[in-house]
């Protein structure tokens, strides 16, 4: 199958099947890039502590309007 006829069939596809095709597409893209070496060895395992983390206890962060309104905190006092 060429790759106009899977675009062509992307738009015939549920949006349950779209999210599946997005959720490989995503994967596979994760691969690509984790094996190109842009991070060190010890920016990976930050990272993946940092996800770990989160895996574990996901509400345990603040929120994105808690962020910005410490960052605007300091930028206009």
């Amino acid at each position: 199958m060429s790759k106009a006829e899977i675009i062509a069939e992307l738009a015939r596809l549920s949006p349950e099947d779209r999210a599946d095709v997005q959720a490989k597409l995503d994967e596979l893209a994760g691969d690509a890039w984790h094996g190109r070496g842009e991070l060190s060895d010890a920016d990976m395992r930050t990272l993946e502590g940092t996800l770990a983390a989160y895996q574990k206890s996901p509400d345990a962060g603040s929120s994105w309007d808690q962020v910005k309104a410490r960052v605007q905190a300091k930028l206009h006092p």
